[in-house]
C-alpha cells in the first residue's frame, strides 16, 4: 500500500479565545448533568445511567481543560513578554 503525502502544507492552527471556548463547552456539560439529573430513576430503570455520568465527566474534564488553557495563556503570555523585552520581534502578532 503507497503511503499518501499531502500536495499542499497544512495551514496555520486557528487562535482565538481559547478560554471562553473550553469555558462555554463546561457549561453545556454540566447544563446537560442538571437537565438530566431529575430523570435518574428512568435511566436506572431502563439500563442508560451512563447518560447521566457522562455529561458529568465531561463536565469534569472541561475543569481541567480550562485550568489547562489558562495555563497556557499565560505561559504564552509570558515568553512574548521575554521576546518583547529582548527586542525580539514577536513570531505571531498577538
Amino acid at each position: 500500500m503507497k503511503k499518501w503525502t499531502p500536495l499542499h502544507e497544512a495551514p496555520e492552527p486557528l487562535e482565538g479565545n481559547v478560554v471562553a471556548t473550553i469555558t462555554g463547552g463546561t457549561v453545556i456539560w454540566f447544563v446537560l448533568f442538571l437537565v438530566q439529573l431529575p430523570f435518574y430513576g428512568w435511566f436506572d430503570d431502563h439500563g442508560h445511567l451512563w447518560w447521566l455520568w457522562t455529561p458529568l465527566a465531561g463536565g469534569g474534564l472541561g475543569l481541567i481543560g480550562i485550568w489547562y488553557v489558562r495555563k497556557r495563556d499565560e505561559a504564552i503570555r509570558r515568553a512574548a513578554a521575554a521576546r518583547a523585552a529582548d527586542g525580539a520581534e514577536p513570531a505571531h502578532p498577538a
